[in-house]
C-alpha cells in the first residue's frame, strides 16, 4: 500500500524542532544515572533504592508508546508531539520540586509516559510528510538530536548535578521541552497542513495495532528491529566493563570511550545523504551489518584500548546505517497508521534491549565480554544480509526499483 500523499516539502524548521525534542527525550533516558549518589544522600536511601527513579522512567517509556502511536494517527502526530513536550516539561518540573523519593519516582514515571510519544511520532510524521526517496536522509538529520541526547545525557546529568545540584538537571530539561513544544505550536499555526491527522485511521487502538501486525512486511521489520536491539545492546552495554576489566581503564576514560559511539553516529549523519544516494537502502543495510561484524570482532580482539575505541566509533557508524534503514522501512509498514506502526517498532526495540542485556549478563560474569562480542559479530551481519534480501524480494514483488 502506498503512503498518503505528502506535501512537496516539509518545513526544515519542523525537522530541527523535532530533533530538539528528540534530544530531550533521549537525554532523559540516561540523565539520572550519574545523579544516583546525590539522590541517595538527598533522600536518605541507598543508591540501589534510588535507582527506582531510573527504572520507572524506562518502564513507562517502553509501555506508553503503545498509547501515543494510535493517538498520533487519530489526532495528528505533530500536535501530540507538541503536547507531549509540554507535558514532559511539567513532569520534569515536578521532579525538580520533589521532596521525597516517592514523589520523584512518580515524576519520573510520568515523564517517561509523556516523553515516550516524541521520537516514534516524530519519525512517523516524517514518514507522512517526506517522500520515500528523501526519507532516509531526512531521518538521518532528525537522528542528530536523538544521537546527541543519548551521547550527552549522562554527561549532562553529571556535570549539571555536580555544578548546580541534581534538581537543576530537571529544570534544564523542562526548559528544552518547553522551547521545543512552544516552537512546534508556532510552526503548526503558520503551516496548519503539517498538523493534519491521518484521515483513514479507523477502529480502536488495539485494532490498529493488530492491523499492523497482520501485515507480513510489518512483522518482518518488527522482528528484525527486536533482534537488532537485543543483540547489539546486549553486547554493547558491556563495552565499559570490558575496558575496565581488560585494560584497567578509569571510569572517566570509559565514559569518553563509550561516547565515541555517538561520534560514529554523527559521522553517519554527516554523510548519510551521500551514502543513501551511492549505496541505496539495501547497500546501507548490508554494509552496516558488515561494519558491525568488524566492529565487534575488533572489540573482542583488541590488544590495546585504542583499538577498542576505534571499533566503538565504527560500531556507531554501522549501527546507524542499519538502524536508519530499519526506521525508514518502519515508516512504510502501515502508511495509513504510521503512529501505531512506529509505536510497535519502538516497543519491540525496547523489548529486545530488555531481553538482550539479561541474557548476556551471566555470560559476561563467567567468561568476560569477548564471547558476547563474538556472538554479535556473527549474528548482526547475518541479520543485515537477511533483511537486505527481504527488501530485494519485496521490491521484486511490488515492481519497485528504488533499492
Amino acid at each position: 500500500m502506498s503512503a498518503p500523499a505528502a506535501p512537496t516539502a516539509a518545513p526544515p524548521l519542523a525537522i530541527v524542532l523535532l530533533s530538539v525534542a528528540a534530544f530531550a527525550a533521549a537525554a532523559n533516558m540516561r540523565v539520572i544515572d550519574p545523579l544516583l549518589v546525590q539522590l541517595s544522600a538527598s533522600f536518605g536511601v541507598t543508591v540501589g533504592e534510588a535507582s527506582i527513579a531510573a527504572t520507572v522512567f524506562l518502564f513507562a517509556n517502553g509501555v506508553f508508546v503503545l498509547v501515543h502511536g494510535p493517538f498520533g494517527d487519530r489526532y495528528g502526530k505533530m500536535p501530540v508531539v507538541a503536547i507531549a513536550c509540554i507535558g514532559a516539561a511539567a513532569c520534569c518540573l515536578l521532579g525538580a520540586l520533589s521532596t521525597s523519593l516517592d514523589m520523584l519516582t512518580l515524576a519520573r514515571f510520568l515523564t517517561g509516559a509523556t516523553s515516550s510519544a516524541i521520537i516514534p511520532l516524530a519519525i512517523a510524521w516524517v514518514g507522512d510528510n517526506v517522500s520515500y526517496e528523501k526519507r532516509q536522509a531526512t531521518l538521518a538529520r532528525f537522528l542528530t538530536g536523538q544521537t546527541l541526547g543519548l551521547m550527552t545525557g549522562a554527561a549532562l546529568g553529571g556535570a549539571l548535578g555536580d555544578w548546580l545540584g541534581w534538581r537543576s538537571v530537571f529544570w534544564v530539561l523542562a526548559a528544552i521541552y518547553v522551547m521545543a513544544g512552544a516552537a512546534l505550536f508556532a510552526v503548526m499555526r503558520a503551516r496548519p497542513e503539517i498538523a493534519r491527522r491521518t484521515e483513514r485511521t479507523q477502529g480502536s487502538m488495539i485494532g490498529q495495532m493488530l492491523g499492523v501486525l497482520r501485515r507480513p512486511w510489518a512483522l518482518t521489520v518488527i522482528i528484525v528491529v527486536a533482534l537488532e536491539g537485543g543483540v547489539f545492546w546486549g553486547a554493547f552495554t558491556f563495552v565499559g566493563a570490558d575496558l575496565h576489566q581488560r585494560f584497567d581503564m578509569g571510569f572517566a576514560a570509559i565514559g569518553l570511550a563509550v561516547a565515541a559511539f555517538g561520534v560514529g553516529g554523527f559521522l553517519y549523519v554527516m554523510v548519510a545523504h551521500h551514502l543513501v544516494r551511492i549505496l541505496g537502502e539495501r547497500g546501507l543495510c548490508t554494509w552496516g551489518g558488515v561494519g558491525l561484524g568488524v566492529a565487534f570482532a575488533g572489540m573482542a580482539l583488541a590488544p590495546v584500548p585504542e583499538v577498542e575505541f576505534a571499533a566503538i566509533v565504527v560500531s556507531g557508524v554501522s549501527f546507524y546505517m542499519l538502524h536508519n534503514t530499519l526506521q525508514t522501512n518502519g515508516t512504510q509498514m502501515a502508511p495509513e497508521a504510521r503512529g501505531a506502526g512506529m509505536a510497535l517498532f519502538a516497543l519491540c526495540l525496547f523489548i529486545g534491549q530488555a531481553i538482550g542485556v539479561p541474557i548476556a549478563a551471566p555470560i559476561v560474569d563467567r567468561w568476560g565480554a569477548p564471547p558476547v562480542f563474538w556472538a554479535a559479530a556473527v549474528f548482526l551481519p547475518l541479520l543485515a544480509f537477511w533483511f537486505s534480501a527481504a527488501i530485494a524480494r519485496r521490491s521484486q514483488l511490488s515492481g519497485d526499483t528504488r533499492n
